[in-house]
């Protein structure tokens, strides 16, 4: 061998060599970033639901955002990723709607049938039968596709308002009646009027 020549750094020379592969890191940084977003939007979040976006264009996807309420969020995640951001939370209820694609909007009002209105607007004027929710969860219950006539038909915070005061200023026999109401309407009821009184007398400063 020429003790002047160059040793050859052709492949051979590098076999043995492993280099830190950058481009699959990059991936994984955008994964998690993905999963930190989404619990980002879990916090304060009254509901999520999925629907099916197969077939969305993306001048679709900004015109739906258009129409959305600010208090409503409207992502694009992986199904794997969602998973892995609600598991071992109560929003982990919204599993059985993780198949095929989903789009995922983030409610984070208390006005459920606003929130979800826009979307079953442009649905109907996009001729969008297909593309339906896929499931949602409010108040850690699973809605599925078939459940969201109760969701799109919850009272606004004025209606509970109303129906409160009205109760309380009707006979006893009204009172009993909307007692005797499902605990989740009672419920919402029940904060309604704590919320009221919380205005009206609020706690002295100390």
């Amino acid at each position: 061998m020429n003790p002047l020549s160059v040793p050859s750094r052709g492949p051979a020379h590098r076999q043995g060599t492993r280099f830190p592969s950058v481009r699959a890191a990059i991936p994984r940084t955008k994964k998690e970033e993905t999963v930190e977003t989404v619990r980002q939007e879990l916090e304060n979040c009254y509901l999520v639901a999925g629907i099916n976006y197969k077939g969305f264009t993306v001048k679709q996807f900004q015109e739906l955002r258009k129409t959305l309420p600010e208090s409503t969020k409207l992502m694009v995640a992986k199904n794997t990723l969602v998973y892995k951001a609600v598991e071992g939370t109560p929003w982990d209820a919204i599993k059985p709607c993780m198949k095929g694609m989903n789009v995922w909007l983030f409610v984070h009002s208390e006005e459920i049938p606003k929130a979800l209105k826009p979307y079953r607007d442009f649905q109907k004027d996009k001729k969008l039968e297909d593309n339906d929710f896929t499931g949602a969860v409010f108040e850690g219950k699973f809605y599925g596709p078939h459940d969201f006539k109760k969701l799109e038909t919850l009272p606004t915070r004025a209606e509970i308002y109303a129906t409160l005061l009205s109760a309380l200023q009707s006979p006893a026999s009204s009172l009993v009646a909307t007692l005797q109401a499902p605990a989740r309407d009672l419920l919402m009821l029940l904060n309604a009027h704590v919320k009221n009184l919380e205005q009206q007398h609020p706690p002295a400063s100390q």
